[in-house]
């Protein structure tokens, strides 16, 4: 079962409220807030479509370029020691840090889903 869905390159996530017996979501990877919820799975990806959509032609219709998720840029917090480490040998390796950390994680195991 997968709790994420996508549409128009738009990942959304999925969760339920035992509380209130619905199922809901927002669009992940963006600053602006889309949420949407449905009472079956069915009514759920009916307003994430909705959702997007209506995101877009609110875009459009203010002039405004969409968000775009995940950009392929991220901020990553490490030890100064560890990031001095890794400029060395990415340096006597003739590469550059990005390129180092792109490839690392290009062979993990979250790069293979």
């Amino acid at each position: 079962m997968k709790n994420t869905m996508e549409y128009k390159g738009y990942i959304g996530s999925v969760e339920f409220s035992e509380e209130d017996c619905i199922l809901y979501g927002k669009v992940m990877g963006i600053r602006s807030l889309i949420s949407y919820e449905g009472e079956t799975a069915k009514e759920l990806l009916e307003d994430f479509h909705g959702a997007v959509d209506d995101y877009l032609t609110l875009c459009k219709e203010n002039g405004i370029v969409p968000e775009t998720a995940y950009k392929g840029s991220f901020n990553v917090r490490i030890s100064p020691d560890l990031h001095k480490r890794l400029v060395l040998y990415t340096t006597a390796h003739e590469m550059s840090l990005n390129s180092y950390v792109e490839e690392t994680l290009k062979n993990s195991p979250a790069a293979k889903i």
